[in-house]
């Protein structure tokens, strides 16, 4: 017999939310799975709005996400480039820069780098 439970908790009611230069991470944890929504305004890019926070040179946190709203691109560090909108999943490895894409938000549902995403370090 399992003594596996269910788990379920909402974005309304994050477990927590990490604020940063034109956007924010929510974060509801689900024992060892991490959600996230992550909403990133007209005029965010990883490198002006995250690197300050994390110090590394391109963004080193896995995604599996889906595109809610908007538009991003996403230029991994051996110059690479993907685009994505609504409805476009995709996984992305270590190692990128990405920003958004004209003047809507871009809403997204990442599956697996939210765990330490946009954590300051010193």
């Amino acid at each position: 017999m399992s003594t596996t439970k269910i788990l379920a908790k909402s974005f309304e009611t994050p477990d927590e939310v990490r604020t940063f230069e034109k956007g924010k991470v929510e974060i509801v944890n689900l024992g060892n799975v991490i959600i996230g929504r992550a909403t990133f305004e007209p005029g965010w890019s990883w490198g002006e709005c995250v690197k300050p926070l994390v110090k590394t040179d391109s963004c080193q946190a896995p995604h599996t996400t889906v595109i809610i709203s908007g538009r991003m691109k996403v230029k991994m560090d051996d110059g690479t480039e993907i685009e994505g909108g609504p409805g476009d999943t995709a996984v992305i490895p270590p190692g990128h820069d990405a920003w958004v894409v004209g003047d809507e938000p871009c809403v997204s549902i990442d599956f697996t780098g939210m765990g330490d995403y946009a954590k300051k370090h010193e």
